[in-house]
This record gives C-alpha cells, structure tokens and sequence, in this order.
C-alpha cells in the first residue's frame, strides 16, 4: 500500500458544507500496508524480502521508490493489471487527522497472479529466518495462498507470524503466532465486546480452535496479552507516554516479532520488545518505520 499524507492548517468552515477547510502545507509519501511492516524490518536492521500485489499504475511506481529509500527488496512485487495499487490518503492538520479517502481492489487474484506470489515464496524461504503474513482483506492472502505458504515455511522449518483479518482463522492454521487486535479477537470468537474478561477468553478459545502455537492480542492503551499453550501467559501494560497517532502501530509490532524470532529470540522477549516498539511509534504522527537505535534506548531506559 501507499500512504499519502496532505498536510494542512484549518482557520475556517466552508460556507458549502459544515466541515473544515484544509489549507494544504506540503505532501508526505511512506509505505503503507505490508510495505510498512517491511520498512520495519529493515529498520530493525534486518533484511526484507517483499512479495505482494500492486497495480501496474503510477501509484505502484511510487511505492517501488519509497521502498527503495527504506531500502526493502520490492524485486517480487506482482504488478496486476486488472487491479489499482492500494492507496490511504489522510489529511492532517495541526496534527490530527481530519479523514481519510481510500483507492483499493478487494477482488481475488487470478490464479496465475497466486501462481506467481507463491513461486515467489518458493525461491526466497531458503534465504529467510521468518515469513510474516500481513493480512489486509484486499483479496491477496486468500486461504489457498495462506495454507501454501505455511506449508513451504514448515519445510524450512521457520516460524510464520501472522497479523490475521476477519473471522475465519482457520485459514491460518499451522502458523507460529497470530497477533489480533482485541476488536478482531473478540469478533473471531463471536464473544460479547462489553464483556469483562473478554480478552482472555478470546485468547484461550483462539488457542484451542487454531492450529497455533501462540496468540498476541493488542490492545492499543491497555497494552498487549500473550497466550501460549505452554501456559506461560504474559500480560504487557502499554508503554507510550502519549499517543499521537496508531497509524502502523500493528505493522511495528509484527515486524518487531518476527524479526525477534528470526533471531531465536524467545516468544516471551519478542513480544516485550514489540510492544516497547509500538509504544515508540504511536507518539509520533504518521505512519513511521521503527529504528533499531530508538528501540535500543528505549529498552536500555525501561
């Protein structure tokens, strides 16, 4: 995806309608989706392999350069002709967020196009030491792609985090982590979102209906909660002093996982360092990649 900022003042209300105008500042691009989760990675100072869907439009070249920038290998992007590149324009002024218009196909991939992502997969899982699964619902990770991925993950014996849409979780089944947020958890669980303890039930039930070795559930500023079947559950207190904007708040996390596991860090530690992570990039505006050297403080002042 590609993420368009429009920057702007507000001094008055239209006389056409009752909403603010926006006098534009200056224009901001980053990447977006699961070409934000990359640009995480790579901030973390490891290294990303991008596979996705893009159109074959001008919004598709504009990712390809800020990508470039963040230094993430966009070399297996598909380019889809019958789709547009995903594109979230926010406008912001005096730094709130005052809407957001969305450019975006939701249809399947044609066969040939998940022919060509998984062929992808095939000949770069020999040279990785974790697979993430950004799901956004656009029609990419179907189950078929979903399933065929895990698979060629199991036979390199890597871990998959998944970061999981909608309520079938099924799909992701045989993956390492998932990591709903409490909104979709509780969805997925088909549970009553007023209720008490909701979050660690829908934990407990995601674990014992999904084929998964553990559930990261986020919380935005009630913190994150760690299930795992060994029991040693781990409930983390949010750790961002003031929350700006959670604009790519859950990319940084799963980026931050599995860069953690990639270097056999333990689930307990990675899911630490993770929400330290997240805690970093809501005090800032915007989508905002983390740095290994900001992380590296913040863990050394907590």
């Amino acid at each position: 995806m590609l993420d368009r900022y429009l920057w702007g003042d507000v001094s008055r209300i239209s006389p056409e309608a009752p909403v603010p105008i926006v006098r534009l500042r200056s224009e901001t691009r980053a990447p977006g989706g699961a070409a934000n989760v990359a640009a995480n990675v790579e901030g973390l100072g490891a290294t990303a392999f991008l596979i996705g869907c893009v159109g074959n439009d001008h919004d598709a070249n504009a990712v390809d350069t800020i990508l470039a920038e963040a230094g993430v290998n966009s070399a297996k992007l598909v380019r889809c002709g019958s789709r547009q590149t995903t594109v979230k324009t926010r406008i912001i002024a005096h730094h709130q967020q005052i809407t957001r218009v969305d450019q975006e196909t939701v249809e399947p991939l044609a066969q040939s196009e998940k022919a060509e992502l998984l062929l992808a997969v095939k000949e770069l899982a020999p040279q990785v030491t974790a697979i993430v699964l950004s799901d956004y619902a656009k029609g990419v990770l179907d189950e078929e792609v979903v399933q065929a991925t895990i698979a060629i993950a199991k036979t390199a014996d890597i871990p998959v985090i998944v970061d999981p849409k909608g309520r079938d979780y099924l799909k992701y089944r045989g993956a390492t982590l998932l990591t709903p947020n409490r909104k979709e958890a509780i969805e997925a669980c088909r549970m009553d979102y007023e209720m008490t303890d909701a979050v660690d039930d829908a934990g407990a039930q995601l674990l014992a209906e999904n084929d998964v070795t553990a559930i990261l559930i986020t919380q935005g500023e009630q913190g994150m909660s760690l299930f795992t079947r060994s029991g040693e559950n781990l409930r983390l207190p949010a750790s961002a002093r003031d929350v700006y904007d959670v604009t790519g708040a859950g990319d940084t996390v799963i980026a931050t996982l599995a860069v953690s596991l990639a270097a056999e860090l333990d689930i307990k530690t990675a899911a630490r360092l993770a929400n330290t992570a997240a805690g970093i990039v809501v005090e800032q505006v915007g989508t905002t990649p983390i740095k290994f050297e900001s992380l590296r403080k913040a863990v050394l002042e907590s």
